[in-house]
């Protein structure tokens, strides 16, 4: 779990994810002589702060976004959402701006002329207006759990490089912008249908549980969120989880979104699946996994490489 914690730790919201870049670069760097097959690095110009790894005859795509969610102060101590954090009245927020590091507070206020709730931060100095905030990591682990902010989407990005070592044919993108509406799945996409023909995805994030997942009972294979996957391409995954005997569960849900709506919004004809892990205590800073559904989501990823 050390990569993991690591990971965690690193400040990468949406908009801002080079120092995640430059971290998967570097590691990648260091372990790729250890993988099965080293693979071709696409990264830099055309490619903004994505990441494309790809395996030797590649015939599906792993994606793995790399921002997270957070905050910009505005003007004051206003702050604006990145993404969809949950807001609860003393969140701990570090950020830094060219004064030098900042532990902060979010702070939840009432505007006195229209009676909204407006967010707000606490700080001995105002924070230059563009700062982005993230929450605090705080790591905590035993037997059967670890819990930090960020597991969405780190322990994607996780999955993603533990299916690497292995990985004999395959695409791993690490994209950007997922929690703030997307925007970078698209041209990647486009590079990899024209290029390697590849036009099929496993979606490497982070569920939630709810009252028809459970921590402990494996990853989720997603039947829909709020978009509708093809329903043929869903049952070729669990067909293959089912031979292969590996645990999983199945989820319907009516909300949500992931890198998998921008494939099936682009302009080529692409199937994907949201495969993952679920949390408890989505988007705050105590996301919570269970670590038996973390080592059955690499086996499923390792299985469903192989066979689609």
């Amino acid at each position: 779990m050390k990569l993991l914690k690591e990971m965690c730790a690193i400040h990468a919201p949406s908009g801002n994810e080079v120092a995640m870049t430059n971290f998967l670069l570097n590691y990648i760097d260091k372990n790729k002589k250890s993988w099965k097959v080293k693979p071709k690095i696409y990264k830099g110009e055309g490619f903004q702060d994505c990441i494309v790894l790809v395996f030797g005859k590649p015939r599906t795509a792993i994606f793995a976004h790399i921002d997270s969610i957070g905050f910009t102060v505005r003007y004051g101590k206003q702050l604006v959402k990145i993404g969809g954090p949950r807001t609860v009245d003393g969140f701990e927020l570090v950020g830094e701006d060219s004064l030098g590091k900042a532990d902060v507070k979010l702070k939840l206020a009432t505007d006195k002329k229209t009676k909204e709730l407006k967010l707000e931060y606490t700080f001995k100095r105002d924070l230059e207006r563009g700062t982005e905030l993230t929450f605090k990591p705080n790591w905590r682990e035993d037997k059967e759990y670890v819990q930090c902010c960020y597991m969405d989407n780190r322990l994607g990005v996780y999955n993603a490089l533990k299916v690497a070592e292995t990985l004999k044919d395959g695409v791993i993108v690490f994209s950007c912008w997922e929690e703030h509406g997307g925007g970078s799945v698209s041209y990647i996409q486009k590079f990899l249908q024209e290029k390697y023909k590849v036009s099929q995805a496993l979606i490497s994030d982070i569920s939630w549980i709810s009252d028809g997942v459970f921590p402990g009972k494996g990853p989720v294979i997603s039947l829909r969120d709020s978009l509708i996957p093809r329903r043929s391409y869903v049952n070729k995954i669990t067909a293959i989880a089912k031979k292969h005997k590996v645990a999983h569960q199945l989820e319907v849900e009516g909300s949500g979104g992931s890198d998998g709506k921008e494939l099936q919004m682009g302009e080529f004809p692409w199937d994907w699946c949201f495969v993952g892990a679920a949390e408890q205590f989505v988007h705050t800073p105590d996301e919570k996994v269970h670590k038996k559904d973390i080592d059955g989501m690499i086996e499923l990823y390792k299985v469903l490489m192989k066979d689609l």
